[in-house]
């Protein structure tokens, strides 16, 4: 099973300029995390910190038990090595064959034999769906085929976390749904913990166990993704709806007047050019038939009934209706409306807004 990450009290800042502050959460392990925002609200910078290539101003990112903002250079080299990031580029040597750009990593990091790098390289090539395609250069290929490429050399020294800068950059409607796949078929086949950077709407409701929100220099909430998509949070609502009206503006939030505008204009009956609310629980997206079950979804499923009963009416009322009746049969469900699950109170921790 993939690392936990815990992450307490963290600010950063360029500067006099803060990027967010207090951000407190916890990657669950083995379990598949989004985080979204606005674009300017430092999610990829969250996640350099987050592998210690940025020094936050204070507070602790645990992985694994070690705290990498105090380690040693030493500690965090190891620590490192947990990690696979899949950069918005791809990051590819762009005179280097896919073959090659694959195999750096061993070839830097590790003693193995050529033909030991040969077997692994070919088995993450096949894992990506990229058999065939080694002697091939990135300015040769789809950038689709990159990313899976930088994903490919994510993967070669079998990471336990898995960071994934904007996977859809630049990619359309159906190689992002590959991609998306590809991340939910690792995580069954290989329980790593995953956490996605995105601004897409339908990667955020469909693939992670748990979806996180920044916004203000701050988190405005993370936790299971049935507790976010049937959050009433504004902010949450408006983005999950793509909606114009709500607190986020075309420079990140909006003043007092623009969104008592934008409130007169709704209730005057006019229609802000958005998709209707589709708040709510919708399916996951499940692994290839013929994989493992996600190790990690039930995890997340276990750990949402012990807390359904903490949770508002229409968040328990959403989460029921979305369970199968196998779901149903495991957890006690009756009915819609009500569940006679375990009670679990403490698990409540870190989901609420902030």
């Amino acid at each position: 099973m993939g690392a936990e990450v815990v992450v307490e009290g963290l600010s950063t800042s360029f500067g006099r300029q803060p990027i967010w502050r207090d951000v407190t959460l916890t990657l669950p392990p083995g379990e598949v995390s989004v985080l979204l925002g606005p674009s300017g609200t430092g999610k990829s910078v969250f996640l350099k910190s987050m592998i210690g290539l940025l020094k936050p101003d204070q507070g602790s990112c645990t992985v694994d038990g070690t705290d990498i903002v105090r380690c040693s250079e030493r500690k965090l080299y190891e620590t490192r090595k947990l990690f696979g990031v899949l950069f918005q580029d791809g990051a590819l040597f762009g005179s280097m064959t896919l073959y090659d750009n694959v195999a750096f990593p061993l070839r830097e990091h590790t003693k193995k034999s050529e033909t030991e790098v040969r077997r692994i390289v070919l088995e993450k090539l096949e894992l990506t769906g990229l058999s065939g395609a080694e002697d091939k250069l990135p300015g040769e290929i789809s950038g689709g085929m990159r990313k899976r490429a930088g994903l490919a050399r994510a993967l070669v020294l079998d990471p336990e976390i898995i960071l994934c800068d904007e996977p859809d950059s630049g990619l359309d409607p159906v190689r992002t749904a590959y991609i998306s796949q590809l991340l939910v078929d690792l995580n069954a086949q290989i329980d790593a913990t995953i956490l996605i950077v995105t601004h897409n709407i339908n990667v955020a409701r469909t693939v992670p166990d748990n979806i996180g929100m920044l916004f203000r220099k701050e988190l405005v909430m993370f936790g299971p993704r049935e507790v976010l998509l049937t959050s009433d949070e504004p902010v949450v609502e408006q983005f999950l709806n793509g909606r114009v009206r709500g607190p986020i503006g075309m420079s990140e939030e909006k003043d007092s007047a623009q969104i008592a505008r934008e409130e007169a204009h709704a209730a005057a009956g006019h229609h802000d050019g958005s998709v209707d609310d589709v708040r709510g629980v919708v399916p996951q997206l499940q692994p290839t038939p013929g994989l493992p079950e996600r190790q990690g979804a039930i995890r997340r499923k276990d750990r949402v009934m012990s807390l359904l009963h903490t949770l508002p009416p229409e968040a328990q009322r959403g989460i029921t209706a979305s369970l199968s009746a196998q779901d149903r049969l495991r957890y006690g469900v009756d009915g819609v409306d009500g569940a006679h699950g375990p009670d679990g109170a403490g698990a409540v921790a870190g989901i609420l807004p902030r």
